[in-house]
């Protein structure tokens, strides 16, 4: 007989990385890069000065405050054999791609399924997003002018370091709302 968390890990053992989702998301993500060096390129001569005030670093006590709970509750599912070891991959595997195809096509048959086909679109565009701008905060950032006044400025890793946190926060929120969204999770069609 297995346990839960037994059978928890051979599911998500034998459902490794969808190609597609991962070739899309490694796209965006260079993508950025690559606009994020055109940026950097053509970047202005004349150097900004620093604002103070604007490198919102208590702000982000409570964005790494959040960040923290949320690593703290994925740790305790873990231990507790409610969430697997591949969690934080989740948005690309191959069950996402496959719930993910489920909705669409039950989108056709219902209003409620089209309507929440239109809710699932507009998160996975902000998924999307994040991982461009994951990509294009790399290059662009290494413009001072860039850094000297975002949030973490006026520092280069001031600033990777805010946006790579916030962006954390956001695609874990978003991908725990499209879980809750596809088709599959506990049985729900």
């Amino acid at each position: 007989m297995t346990t839960q968390a037994e059978h928890l890990v051979s599911y998500q053992t034998s459902r490794p990385l969808s190609r597609r989702l991962a070739m899309i998301a490694g796209v965006l993500f260079t993508g950025g890069v690559s606009i994020g060096w055109l940026t950097y390129v053509h970047r202005s001569a004349s150097a900004l000065r620093h604002v103070p005030g604007t490198s919102a670093w208590w702000q982000h006590a409570v964005v790494a405050a959040v960040a923290l709970a949320i690593v703290g509750v994925t740790w305790l599912g873990q231990r507790r054999g409610r969430v697997g070891p591949r969690v934080w991959l989740a948005p690309l595997s191959s069950s996402a791609a496959h719930r993910s195809s489920r909705l669409f096509i039950q989108a056709l048959w219902s209003a409620a399924g089209f309507a929440r086909a239109v809710a699932a679109t507009l998160l996975m565009l902000l998924l999307a997003f994040c991982a461009f701008r994951a990509g294009y905060q790399i290059t662009s950032g290494l413009d001072p002018n860039s850094t000297v006044n975002a949030w973490g400025g006026p520092t280069y890793v001031g600033a990777m370091a805010c946006h790579y946190l916030d962006l954390f926060v956001l695609m874990a929120a978003v991908a725990w709302l499209l879980d809750r969204l596809l088709p599959g999770r506990d049985g729900r069609p």
